[in-house]
């Protein structure tokens, strides 16, 4: 072991984060508060936050403050999911070395928002994580026929969709076994119930909820920090000893895409992908009136949904810088 002069160096996994400060889970199982030591994360200054929940670092005792700690070099990720924070106008970290995305969303209360859940699936297919869909609050009903339409169409595209009750209970064992054994982010808009959906699964971790804003018909922010939780999810899957992990991300009322070009928003929606440079006018189409573009002839054959589309124009006009960032929608 390399002397840092102190009493002693320990490899983590930071399992919270603020923008300066962290908690390290270590491999004996103690968690440690730490804070960065100098510039040793070479890339930090290009996000808000230097470290999210996920990463695997390594930390060593702050002398000058005993039973805290220094982080002091940060391993290799195999993936980041990131975001644009508008507030503090630079990319966020939300998580690192995830296997999956859990796109949380609800029928009613909050509202449906199919477009959010499109911006979230880009930023997962840019960053080649796995993601799913979980329509929480499925006890509810489906009042609004165009929800179901819309959860439909992402099945046919090819995501998995897992319609849940975190009241209830149901499908909870099927979301359970998806989830068994890996690390997942949950990300949602405030008041679609990723804290309850946690304790459903998980009821001894007791984490604080919060009640929907009835004036504006959203959540309160309960998680105000990315979070991550061990499940201990033997209730749903017969006893296992696999590590079950989930990142919970503060409630987002806009998630703006992060490190994808405004051009490359095309490779990252699954249904338009095959079609990318097939245009009669190739990769210079800007898929609105050509003749001969292939993106048009699939919207008007069915083949991509009107709202898919929309998503894609508003998307790539926002990172193009010729929109507005203010679409949550």
């Amino acid at each position: 072991m390399v002397s840092h002069n102190t009493a002693w160096v320990k490899r983590g996994m930071v399992i919270r984060c603020s923008r300066n400060s962290f908690t390290v889970q270590t491999v004996d199982g103690a968690s440690v508060e730490c804070h960065i030591k100098g510039k040793v994360l070479k890339d930090s200054g290009r996000f808000y936050n230097p470290l999210a929940p996920g990463d695997t670092v390594n930390i060593e005792e702050d002398a000058g403050h005993p039973e805290t700690g220094r982080v002091v070099s940060l391993e290799k990720r195999r993936n980041i999911f990131s975001r644009f924070n508008a507030k503090g106008q630079a990319p966020q970290l939300l998580a690192a070395n995830a296997d999956a995305v859990l796109c949380l969303t609800t029928p009613e209360s909050p509202p449906f928002r199919p477009r959010f859940l499109d911006r979230v699936l880009v930023q997962a297919e840019a960053a080649a994580i796995d993601a799913v869909i979980v329509c929480n609050k499925c006890d509810l009903g489906f009042e609004d026929p165009a929800v179901e339409e819309r959860l439909e169409d992402f099945t046919r595209i090819g995501y998995t969709v897992f319609r849940v009750s975190a009241k209830t209970g149901e499908a909870l064992d099927a979301l359970a076994a998806f989830i068994s054994g890996k690390t997942v982010v949950l990300i949602g808009q405030s008041g679609t119930g990723k804290s309850s959906l946690i304790n459903a699964l998980a009821p001894g971790l007791n984490i604080k909820t919060g009640a929907l804003n009835e004036k504006y018909d959203r959540g309160n922010h309960t998680t105000v920090m990315p979070l991550m939780f061990e499940l201990p999810l033997g209730a749903y899957t017969g006893g296992g000893t696999s590590v079950t992990r989930i990142i919970d991300t503060p409630g987002i009322r806009l998630f703006v895409p992060h490190g994808i070009a405004a051009d490359d928003v095309i490779l990252y929606l699954r249904e338009f992908a095959p079609l990318a440079g097939q245009c009669s006018y190739g990769l210079s189409c800007s898929h609105r009136a050509e003749p001969g573009c292939k993106i048009i002839e699939a919207l008007q054959s069915g083949l991509i949904h009107e709202d898919r589309y929309n998503s894609f124009l508003r998307i790539s006009a926002e990172i193009s810088g010729s929109a507005d960032r203010n679409y949550g929608d």
